[in-house]
């Protein structure tokens, strides 16, 4: 399933259940945000968690992603693309491999 099928299958679920009047961009970022943490605490206590509450959260996490970028308007993959050509120059290879440092530290 490419991302324009699970776009369309995010606004079908959506539509069916007349949420949509509940999906402003506000209350997306913040459900982006909840799901994240609900992501992270699979991992708080540092033990291996199970695969597929992960895929769950980490499913929930990319859904509201989908509908904050279609709500304004903007493509998921375009956004994603042009965000890794800035940090190219951000982080050159020839400073930054094989460091987690800061492009303001390199």
């Amino acid at each position: 399933m490419g991302t324009s099928e699970a776009l369309e299958q995010l606004r079908k679920f959506v539509a069916e259940r007349d949420w949509e009047k509940f999906h402003t961009p506000e209350n997306l970022a913040k459900s982006i945000s909840i799901e994240a943490a609900e992501l992270l605490e699979l991992y708080q206590w540092g033990d291996e968690p199970d695969l597929q509450r992960v895929k769950e959260e980490l499913a929930d996490v990319l859904a509201y992603c989908f509908h904050l970028a279609d709500k304004i308007g903007v493509s998921p993959e375009e956004i994603i693309l042009a965000k890794i050509k800035m940090n190219e120059g951000k982080y050159p290879v020839e400073k930054s491999k094989g460091k987690a440092d800061k492009y303001d530290r390199l």
